[in-house]
């Protein structure tokens, strides 16, 4: 068996075996992507900015546009951080599909698909429109989280994946088996 530059239970495949159905999870992100644009679309067309549509008491779809990343950060800078956000994007999309082409577990590749789907959607954004689109508010009594989109849903998602994937292989051992059992 050959392991490149492996660790954990992808160290024990075949390189052969690992990258040869990295493809498929192109087909989630292209998904992620999808649905992101879709409905950024959907909103961008019937919500004008600062407006919105109350859904439930604690949930309402808005339109906002966001030019800093996560909670605002960065937003009132003078544009030069559309810039330095789009190239992190681009080289975490590098990076998330080196990652892919590694393989690894279900969990692990969905949650790198997912993030790569995120980070592409919320890029395309910033070079189309300069800025993010976010339209998803959950509020309840003079509080309100920040308005959000499916990209940033699925980074979100992703990263859940991610975490869960390494608490498992933690539990599991290096080698896929249960701690105690070598």
């Amino acid at each position: 068996m050959t392991a490149r530059f492996a660790t954990g239970a992808t160290a024990l495949m075949p390189a052969a075996a690992r990258t040869v159905h990295w493809p498929r999870w192109l087909w989630l992100s292209a998904g992620v992507i999808a649905a992101d644009q879709l409905t950024k679309a959907a909103v961008l067309a019937t919500i004008r900015e600062g407006d919105g549509w109350p859904v439930t008491s604690f949930f309402s779809v808005v339109l906002a546009f966001n030019s800093g990343a996560a909670f605002s950060f960065l937003a009132a800078a003078s544009g030069w951080q559309r810039w330095l956000f789009a190239g992190i994007a681009v080289a975490a999309a590098i990076i998330i599909t080196a990652l892919l082409r590694r393989g690894g577990s279900t969990l692990y590749s969905a949650g790198l698909a997912l993030i790569l789907g995120g980070a592409l959607g919320n890029l395309y954004d910033r070079l189309a429109v300069g800025k993010v689109v976010d339209f998803l508010l959950f509020h309840y009594a003079g509080w309100a989280y920040p308005a959000f989109n499916v990209a940033d849903s699925a980074i979100t998602v992703g990263a859940a994946l991610l975490i869960a994937d390494s608490l498992r292989r933690r539990h599991d051992g290096p080698d896929g088996a249960p701690k105690g059992i070598r």
